[in-house]
Parts: C-alpha cells; sequence; structure tokens
C-alpha cells in the first residue's frame, strides 16, 4: 500500500464520512432512475487561529479544547513562532492530550506569479509545512493565489499559472501524505476571486490530495453565486470557513469588517442549505480577522464563536 493511499485512509477516518452515507451513494450510483437518500451529518467545528489572533498556538490548542472544538487551524507564523522554543514532538503531544485535532496549516500565501526567487521559497516553505502537517496527523495545508501582476491577465493565463503552480505542490504534498486546500480570494486584487474559477482551477489540477476552501466572506465580496456551490462536487470542498460581515459596500469591505456567524449580512442560511444539497458535511472553522476581538479573552472569544456557529448551523 503506498504512502499516499495510506494518508487518505487516515484523513477519512479523521474526517469521517459515515459509512452509510457512502454505501446508499454506491446503491443509488449502481439503481436504475430509483433516489436514494443519506441522512446528512452535522458539521464538524474548528477555530481558526486569526480569530484568536494575539493568543500564541499553546492557548489557541486550549481555547479550542475548552469551548468544544473539534479541530484547530494552525496559523503558520503562530506555528513558527511555537517551534522557536518547542519541538515537532511537543506540538503533537498538545493536541493529543487536549483531544483537538488539527485541520490545517494556513497557510502559504500568494504561490502564484511569483519571480524565481520568490517561488522557490514558496516551495521550501510547502515542504516545510507539510513535514510538520505529517507528523502531527494535520490533513490539509491552506495555499492563496497571487495578486495580478501589473498590466492584468486573461482568464486564460490565470488558469494556466495556477494550475502548473498547484500541480508541482500537490507533488511536494503528496510525499507526505498531506493535501493542499486552495482557497480563493474574493478582492479585487487577487488572481482568482471566484469560486467557479477556484473550482475549474482545481478540476483542471485532477489531483486527489488538492481541493478547496470556500470562505463566506470572500464568497460573498467576490460575487460568487449559491449555484456555484449547487454545481460543486463535495469531494472537492475541504473546508468551509464560516464568517459574518457589515453592512457596507462591497468595495469598502475588508477582513477587519468580519463578524461572528449570525450578526452580519451574509447569506450564510442560503450557503449552508447548498452545502447540505450537495452533500458537504465536513468541517465548519470559524476564521475572523477582526482587531476588536483580538483584545477579547481568547477563552470567552472562542466559546462565542462555537455558540454563534451552532446557531446558524442549527446543530
Amino acid at each position: 500500500m503506498s504512502g499516499w493511499i495510506k494518508e487518505s485512509i487516515w484523513r477519512d477516518e479523521c474526517l469521517t464520512r459515515p459509512l452509510t452515507q457512502a454505501v446508499l451513494t454506491h446503491y443509488a450510483n449502481q439503481t436504475s432512475g430509483a433516489k436514494v437518500f443519506a441522512t446528512y451529518k452535522p458539521m464538524k467545528l474548528s477555530l481558526n487561529g486569526a480569530t484568536t489572533m494575539k493568543a500564541d498556538l499553546a492557548t489557541d490548542v486550549r481555547t479550542a479544547a475548552a469551548a468544544g472544538f473539534d479541530y484547530l487551524e494552525i496559523r503558520a507564523a503562530k506555528l513558527r513562532e511555537f517551534l522557536k522554543t518547542h519541538s515537532v514532538s511537543d506540538l503533537k503531544a498538545l493536541f493529543d492530550q487536549s483531544g483537538v485535532k488539527p485541520l490545517s496549516i494556513n497557510s502559504i500565501e500568494y504561490v502564484t506569479f511569483r519571480d524565481p526567487s520568490a517561488y522557490a521559497q514558496i516551495r521550501t516553505e510547502c515542504e516545510e509545512l507539510c513535514a510538520i502537517a505529517q507528523a502531527i496527523a494535520c490533513p490539509y495545508v491552506v495555499v492563496v493565489p497571487g495578486k495580478f501582476p501589473p498590466g492584468g491577465l486573461s482568464s486564460y493565463e490565470v488558469i494556466e499559472e495556477t494550475v502548473s503552480v498547484l500541480r508541482e505542490l500537490a507533488s511536494i504534498a503528496e510525499r507526505h501524505g498531506v493535501a493542499l486546500a486552495f482557497e480563493f480570494l474574493g478582492q479585487r486584487d487577487c488572481s482568482v476571486q471566484t469560486l467557479e474559477l477556484a473550482d475549474e482551477i482545481v478540476q483542471k489540477v485532477n489531483r486527489r490530495n488538492i481541493g478547496l476552501v470556500i470562505d463566506s466572506f470572500h464568497f460573498y465580496v467576490g460575487c460568487s453565486t449559491i449555484k456555484m456551490i449547487e454545481a460543486l462536487d463535495p469531494k472537492r470542498l475541504f473546508i468551509f470557513h464560516i464568517n459574518d460581515a457589515e453592512d457596507l459596500p462591497l468595495d469598502q469591505l475588508t477582513d477587519a469588517n468580519r463578524l461572528l456567524p449570525g450578526l452580519g449580512i451574509l447569506k450564510l442560511k442560503e450557503m449552508i442549505e447548498a452545502f447540505k444539497q450537495i452533500g458537504y458535511d465536513q468541517v465548519a472553522s470559524v476564521e475572523i480577522f477582526r482587531p476588536e476581538y483580538w483584545e477579547r479573552d481568547p477563552f470567552e472569544l472562542a466559546r462565542d464563536a462555537k455558540a454563534a456557529m451552532e446557531k446558524v448551523l442549527q446543530l
């Protein structure tokens, strides 16, 4: 059995999809004209370390555990700070003792449209973070597309560059049994702004260890639509970043305007219903870059974030 298959099996166990659902899906594919419906499984919940930005990684792990989260997304900067005085084995032990599982290392920034020196550093960073992810049993590393270079680009050029880069990074990740979660950004200077374009790229990459992150803020700011979710194969969606936003014009919204789920104007219920319709039932992770929240006690904030998620997700 290859290392990649072994790790794929491990990830299936980590992000558990019920056997009954898999069996019913197989049965539906084998029957002619018959409709078979599987029971929808509530999403697992994750805390993203951006929400508690001023807390260190050890505090994030304890905070997530105290609030009752299933997973933690590790901020890469916090990880590097932790490893200045601790080992990777220490981090693995910290997670094991807490009962919280690592979901992702977040993130490798602006992986496309870089000069040769910067791209060499991207490859080195991917190797480093994937090795750590493998050691702590973390299934994903998040990667983010680059900004438009001066003069702009055609969609063809964006797709060609992004597919090429993701294939190379996927090969690095595959050696470590890790998957890469590709997150499009809704801001106008990002080369991949919509779910439709991101999904087209992931399909063209055509690697099992490349999938998507859908962030509700970027989904809204980039003008993605519910129909784009409805057209998505749920196997290609690795992580759902859930958050809300203030009622401001699109061109004025920044990450600092994010809110706890349910406190803003995003159509989260419609998104969640679309996820149910396509059968996505993996992980919702609360990611909020709001400086006002960073001043709060992280344990209190995490409890409020989980309660807000449970209300919106109807858990």
